[in-house]
């Protein structure tokens, strides 16, 4: 006769059917992502050309034919959100709120609209220092935020660009990986440390000082994110961020050619 698992048993299969969860999340898009990063920066980094004079495109055309460029666009962007369904499903609780292991309840959106265009400003500026900072002294490549044509629906499209980075990253980053290591015991400083070292990670593709920022970035994020517990504020700082760099990169482009490593 076959007896019960022990408890033991039981919370070890539970802990092991978390790690392959974590994992198979983020083989879907994070982690996929900061393997893709540390392979082109080794690339980079062994590449004849220096680093200060490459180049890293974020949001390129896909097709020299507009309506097909336009589809994979949104394609793209909509693929993209796909893990962060996968998320809400696995986290999806029976009662109101329904998101409330992601830090989503959605009550009081005024306050944390409001919280999350203040940090545009705490993370905005300190980071187009960094980046100043760090082009001349060869630790990012020319990042090129926008290397779309102008269309009708560029604008849109950057838009829409930003609000699935800021959904993607915030949504796993924090609410998802916060939540599911405090399951798996973890306590909250490692887990701010580990997120924010992810975060870096998938950066890296733009040079080791984006590693630098998006680390100090994640650090921030995630120690505001534990002690508030309120995802929408990231989500609204994030896109913020995005979009203005997004949308603003022709006329800072044109503004500031060196920078961005153009010829004047």
């Amino acid at each position: 006769m076959r007896t019960a698992p022990s408890t033991i048993e039981r919370v070890t299969a539970t802990r092991t059917r978390l790690w392959w969860e974590i994992a198979i999340v983020l083989a879907l898009g994070l982690g996929q992502s900061a393997v893709y990063a540390i392979v082109q920066l080794a690339y980079r980094l062994t590449d004849s050309t220096p680093l200060a004079d490459q180049t890293a495109t974020l949001n390129p055309s896909r097709s020299d034919r507009e309506v097909f460029d336009l589809i994979y666009q949104l394609l793209s962007i909509g693929f993209g959100i796909v893990p962060v369904l996968l998320v809400c499903f696995l986290l999806w609780r029976s009662r109101r709120p329904h998101l409330g292991m992601l830090g989503i309840d959605g009550t009081r959106p005024a306050r944390d609209i409001g919280w999350g265009l203040a940090l545009v400003a705490v993370i905005g500026i300190p980071g187009i220092a960094l980046y100043v900072a760090g082009r001349a002294l060869g630790w990012f490549v020319a990042v090129d935020p926008a290397g779309l044509d102008a269309h009708w629906w560029t604008v849109p499209i950057l838009l829409l660009s930003a609000a699935r980075a800021s959904i993607q990253e915030e949504v796993v980053v924090l609410g998802y990986l916060f939540a599911r290591l405090r399951q798996l015991g973890w306590g909250v400083w490692p887990i701010i440390v580990a997120t924010s070292v992810l975060r870096a990670s998938y950066h890296l593709y733009q040079g080791p000082g984006a590693f630098i920022g998006n680390l100090a970035m994640g650090l921030l994020f995630g120690w505001l994110f534990a002690r508030t517990r309120r995802l929408v504020p990231f989500l609204v700082a994030h896109f913020a961020i995005d979009a203005i760099v997004f949308v603003g990169y022709p006329w800072a482009a044109s503004t500031w050619p060196a920078l961005f490593g153009l010829s004047a």
